[in-house]
């Protein structure tokens, strides 16, 4: 018997294609006769369009067409949608957002015309010669400020900028536990807003058939049906009209899930002038006009009894929706959060409330992790404040309250199967080498430098949708086509998949050929997005690969003239037990083209397909630790050490796991100390460009230390795997917050939000010390 695939660190199959230049993308991929879009946008965060003049813009050479949103109303093309659906206590406001601004921009960015012309640079002619004149309004951008009464009112449908009010848990209980508490520790924490900034920005052709009537839509995205039933519900056509293909995706991180303006309007233009028209964003472009995440404020409190026990926490929270309801927008902030609170903690009772606001800024939607980066945070930080109130240790604290027993039942309906929660503390902090900690830190002050160490775990409830499809079919060459209704971004589908199927099939792994991104290929599918590739699509790959083999058995029985009973499928080989008689699995997919060789009722080919429908969660977990040093002089925080421990069940190609865990602490790194996304009172980006938006780079990251377990494989699917693409966007922020905090603790510093930037964490360091001074003077 070979050996097995699962479980080996190949090399990714696709990197070939990638390195060799073979990659396929929508800006570069060739289309005869394509026309260009170019947006003009709004550069006023709040304003009613006065006035529009066009005829310069229409009159600059190559330029085909300039479009109101008084073209697109005029037929009768639908608003783009926010599908989320919540048990909210207010229910969900969705204000109108049509693809082109409709006599109002909402923040900088707002589409408001669309040129289309022979050429790029035809476009960008014209939309400099466009006149638009704006009457500007006031603006707000701070969610907690544009909930107050005073503020600007954004939409009539939604006073006092409300988008809902939503709750989880309940609130009598943990009322009476806090006013019996011991101890009662609270906050105010801020997740700061982000853009996802994928190497790829967004791009989309638009194609249609006027014989058919049929629509085609080639976008660098990450769900093609989900993008298929919104479009199809704008245009008003049956299902069957719209077809969304997506090729080879330079990252996404959640932005480039949902459904924007622009990929409305390539489709009805190329409807309206007869010809295929590509739109590619500028980066300074998709500042403004893609998803931003995060940008969460929430008051925290955690109760403990005198022991440190935990005994309820509530949290009660404003998320910044931005300008309109993004496709699934509120999602992140509600049922995604709220299934998290309370982390890798027994916490017998938990209130969870958020309240979702309108304000002059992009839209936010779900950004790598989607909720449980904020809810991991908020409780991570609050146990090292617990761990400050009560004198306890931080890990004695987190080790007296993490779950030890399975299943677990959380406060929020949660049932947790199993994990390594206990033992990734316990293992982490032995690889961090905290002992030696206390050698490095005093070198450190010998050096005039501040250093600090921070712990912290996380838990995941992965799953995203639940449900999935895959077809696994033997194709006239001899080959085995794979489609599963996930979407790589470049995650590793396309060895990961082929290796779980070479192990079922007895093939070698060159047999397999992957497709994704079609809503030709399967019925339905629903991208990437939760960490649930493996546990819902490659558990639905399973399923189809067991149809094709349980329909070959059927064949096999037939051509070996035996009971199917008595079929067994081995090594890839079908055998007669008991019998010498066998037929390889390949010369029967040969057999089964022709219909004379197949039962009644068979269909020719060797093919499976299957729809997996599971609604069970998977729950990643870990414990991460970092070590920073912070010059005071400059405020300057250097990431020294940084330790992974992380539970993930079974893994398919561990090397893909640990670079996806890798990928995500670097973002959270990004988060933690560099990233944010800063408006002026004018509501104008700040941080507009790769010069003012700091991404983390290769010296901004240390060598990480640590690696995956796989001695709690989940039961909820057949792989027994968990989910790892979010897991270290997850961990990583309030492990380097903590490690920052501690690094700053005897100067008294407790409080400090992210980013942890040069300037912030100098003007914390320079308060400290002219309040210490001041209380110096006093005594």
């Amino acid at each position: 018997m070979r050996e097995r695939y699962q479980g080996q660190s190949l090399n990714r199959l696709e990197d070939i294609r990638f390195l060799t230049g073979r990659g396929r993308y929508v800006a570069n991929d060739y289309v005869a006769n394509v026309l260009h879009a170019r947006v003009v946008r709004s550069p006023h965060a709040f304003a009613r369009i006065a006035r529009l003049d066009l005829k310069a813009a229409r009159a600059v050479p190559g330029v085909v067409a300039v479009f109101t949103e008084a073209d697109l109303a005029a037929d009768g093309i639908g608003e783009l949608p926010c599908v989320t659906v919540i048990d909210a206590v207010e229910p969900i406001i969705v204000p109108p957002r049509p693809a082109l601004a409709r006599g109002v921009v909402r923040h900088v960015g707002d589409p408001v015309i669309c040129i289309v012309a022979e050429s790029p640079e035809a476009a960008l002619a014209a939309g400099e010669a466009v006149d638009i004149s704006y009457e500007p309004l006031p603006c707000v951008t701070v969610a907690t400020a544009a909930l107050k009464p005073d503020a600007p009112q954004l939409w009539k449908v939604a006073p006092g900028n409300s988008a809902f009010l939503f709750h989880k848990g309940d609130a009598a209980t943990v009322a009476a536990a806090m006013a019996s508490a011991a101890h009662v520790v609270e906050c105010d924490l801020f997740n700061n807003r982000v853009v996802a900034a994928p190497l790829e920005t967004r791009a989309a052709i638009g194609f249609h058939d006027p014989k058919t009537g049929q629509f085609l839509l080639s976008v660098t995205g990450q769900a093609v049906h989900d993008h298929r039933r919104v479009l199809a519900g704008v245009f008003k056509v049956p299902l069957e009209r719209m077809r969304v293909t997506v090729p080879d995706v330079g990252g996404g991180f959640g932005t480039k899930n949902y459904v924007y303006p622009e990929y409305v309007l390539v489709l009805w233009a190329a409807r309206k002038l007869g010809r295929p028209v590509r739109w590619v964003s500028e980066r300074a472009e998709d500042f403004v006009s893609s998803a931003h995440g995060r940008d969460f404020f929430a008051r925290s409190r955690l109760a403990l009894d005198r022991d440190g026990r935990f005994l309820a926490l509530e949290v009660r929270a404003v998320a910044n929706m931005g300008a309109y309801l993004s496709t699934s927008g509120p999602i992140s902030s509600t049922n995604a959060a709220g299934s998290a609170i309370g982390g890798v903690y027994d916490i017998p009772s938990v209130f969870y409330e958020v309240r979702g606001a309108f304000t002059n800024t992009p839209p936010i939607d779900a950004y790598r992790g989607a909720g449980k980066p904020e809810a991991n945070y908020l409780i991570e930080r609050l146990v090292n404040l617990a761990s400050l109130r009560t004198g306890i240790d931080a890990v004695k604290l987190r080790r007296r309250n993490i779950i030890c027993k399975f299943p677990h039942h959380t406060a929020m309906g949660m049932k947790i199967d199993g994990g390594r929660f206990g033992a990734n503390l316990d293992d982490a902090i032995a690889l961090a080498d905290l002992d030696g900690f206390r050698t490095r830190r005093r070198q450190s002050i010998k050096a005039g430098l501040l250093r600090g160490i921070g712990i912290a775990c996380f838990l995941e409830t992965a799953r995203g949708v639940p449900a999935e499809f895959a077809r696994a079919a033997f194709e006239a060459d001899g080959t085995v086509s794979l489609a599963v209704g996930t979407q790589s971004n470049g995650q590793g589908h396309e060895t990961a998949y082929p290796q779980v199927a070479a192990d079922m099939l007895g093939l070698p792994i060159d047999a397999f050929r992957f497709h994704q991104g079609d809503t030709d290929l399967l019925p339905g599918g629903h991208g990437h997005g939760g960490a649930r590739s493996m546990h819902m699509g490659g558990t639905a790959l399973v399923m189809a690969v067991g149809n094709l083999i349980e329909k070959g058995g059927l064949i096999a029985a037939h051509l070996l003239q035996a009971r199917g009973d008595l079929v067994s499928f081995v090594d890839g080989r079908f055998v007669v037990q008991g019998t010498e008689r066998a037929i390889g699995i390949s010369e029967l997919a040969d057999a089964a083209r022709d219909p004379a060789n197949l039962p009644k009722g068979l269909t020719p080919g060797l093919d499976g397909s299957a729809s997996n429908t599971n609604d069970l969660y998977t729950f990643p977990n870990g414990c991460h630790v970092a070590e920073v040093e912070i010059d005071p002089d400059t405020g300057v925080v250097r990431l020294d050490r940084y330790t992974i421990v992380d539970d993930f069940g079974s893994l398919i190609n561990p090397r893909l796991a640990l670079g996806q865990v890798h990928g995500g602490v670097a973002q959270g790194i990004g988060q933690s100390l560099l990233e944010h996304v800063a408006f002026d009172a004018e509501g104008q980006l700040l941080s507009g460009s790769l010069m003012d938006y700091a991404l983390p780079r290769a010296q901004d990251l240390p060598n990480f230390a640590g690696g995956l377990k796989e001695s709690a494989p989940t039961a909820s699917n057949p792989l027994g795997v968990k989910g790892t693409g979010q897991a270290g966007c997850i961990a990583a922020p309030q492990t380097i917050m903590n490690a920052v905090l501690d690094a700053l603790s005897p100067l008294g510093i407790t409080e400090l939000d992210m980013p942890a930037t040069p300037f912030l964490v100098w003007r914390a360091i320079q308060a400290a010390r002219a309040t210490s001074a001041a209380s110096h003077s006093l005594t």
